[in-house]
């Protein structure tokens, strides 16, 4: 792990990306971390209320660093919302349909995964959407000027990256089993569980996964357009 962790900086280094540091710290805490979760999760997955309660402080975290991410800490409660708004449809219909138990051992694997998942397709959407707006404020304000609703200007010119945020895990999804097996079915089978088994729990993460990715990537393109979730320079400028 250190050798890795040196090669990361070093080519960090030499195509001069400037992401050393952040390399390192984010070994670092990696390692705790992972340490720390390892104990607390075996009380955690013991009960449903405890596992529950895992996964909300999980969502509470990718809240935080979402917005942080995307500069948007002026709006914790609608980042909070985007995210939601895709990692509980999913969870509801996974458990709901008993495609898998309700069991904190099930709880905290699939929810954890999403709710990773979601976070990172509110930062693509967002670091594509946010800067369209800065570089296009003249396009922004020609809409307005022809009598368009700011909603509708606004959409506009973040809607192409939307969909394009969604295609690396859309790419992963086509592809799993040719190019990578992903960690849900290694998981599976390292368990004791068939392949047969492990394909399933990896095709319903995925899946999963793309749904709750495209719900999160429709309600920041909303949020955004409605004025709620954008960075403190964009909201005076586009909403005075």
């Amino acid at each position: 792990m250190v050798a890795l962790v040196l090669l990361s900086v070093v080519l960090s280094r030499l195509g001069e990306l400037g992401l050393a540091r952040q390399q390192v710290v984010a070994s670092l805490r990696a390692v705790l971390q992972l340490a720390v979760v390892s104990f607390v999760i075996v009380g955690a997955v013991r009960f449903v209320w405890t596992a529950l309660l895992f996964v909300l402080l999980m969502f509470c975290i990718a809240t935080w660093t979402a917005a942080g991410r995307a500069g948007v800490r002026n709006a914790i409660p609608w980042v909070a919302l985007a995210i939601a708004g895709g990692v509980v449809p999913v969870s509801a219909l996974v458990f709901l349909s008993g495609a898998s138990p309700w069991s904190g051992a099930a709880i905290i694997p699939i929810v954890s995964i999403v709710v990773g998942n979601a976070m990172n397709a509110h930062t693509l959407v967002t670091r594509r959407a946010f800067p369209a707006l800065r570089d296009q404020r003249g396009q922004y304000e020609a809409a307005l000027a022809l009598g368009f609703e700011r909603p509708w200007a606004i959409r506009q010119i973040i809607h192409a990256g939307t969909g394009e945020a969604l295609m690396p895990n859309i790419d992963t999804t086509r592809t799993v089993g040719l190019v990578t097996l992903p960690g849900a079915f290694i998981g599976v089978l390292l368990g004791g569980g068939s392949p047969l088994q492990a394909g399933a729990s990896q095709v319903l993460v995925l899946i999963g996964i793309m749904a709750a990715n495209a719900g999160v990537a429709v309600l920041v393109e909303r949020l955004a357009a409605a004025g709620k979730l954008l960075p403190p320079d964009l909201k005076e400028a586009l909403c005075p």
